[in-house]
């Protein structure tokens, strides 16, 4: 069976090395960015400003070659990648929920965004904690990293020049 995606826009944000964009939106807070809907999926974005937080879904189109084993950005202990959040799987489809700030016609201003610049986007959905908001019982081996640990593996080091917000 073959599965193809067209990208319904792209995403813009000041994030154009993967070694310095922050791993996940939380670590991510400071950066703004935009997306850019194309305009024939234009009219699906009526009502989205109604919801703080979207799910966007986009292809990883910078992502290293697959690999089922891998060493997760928060630890040095090999995991399998479906374990992971890792961007080498082999459907190369990452997952990022981030506030909502505005839109203006075709574009969303969101804030949160770990994700690279020109990165295609597959689909927005909205978050809402009707659906989403779920008390986990485990988290696996991320259990085992100390929140010092994850925020500064996270966040990275800083872009210099990179737009953050003023809240």
């Amino acid at each position: 069976m073959n599965v193809s995606y067209r990208p319904i826009g792209v995403i813009r944000t000041p994030h154009h090395s993967p070694e310095t964009t922050p791993i996940q939106p939380v670590y991510a807070q400071d950066y703004e960015g935009q997306v850019e809907v194309f305009p024939e999926f234009e009219d699906g974005l009526k009502d989205i400003e109604g919801f703080s937080h979207i799910y966007l879904i986009y292809h990883l189109h910078r992502a290293e070659p697959p690999r089922l084993i891998v060493k997760p950005f928060l630890q040095d202990v090999e995991r399998g990648i479906f374990a992971t959040r890792a961007p080498c799987r082999p459907n190369p489809i990452g997952l990022s929920i981030v506030h909502l700030v505005r839109r203006e016609g075709g574009v969303l201003h969101v804030r949160g965004v770990d994700i690279l610049d020109g990165t295609p986007l597959l689909d927005i959905k909205p978050y809402t904690t009707r659906f989403d908001c779920i008390q986990t019982l485990r988290n696996g081996w991320q259990d085992d990293v100390d929140d010092a640990t994850a925020e500064q593996r996270g966040r990275r080091k800083k872009m210099e020049g990179a737009r953050e917000t003023s809240e």
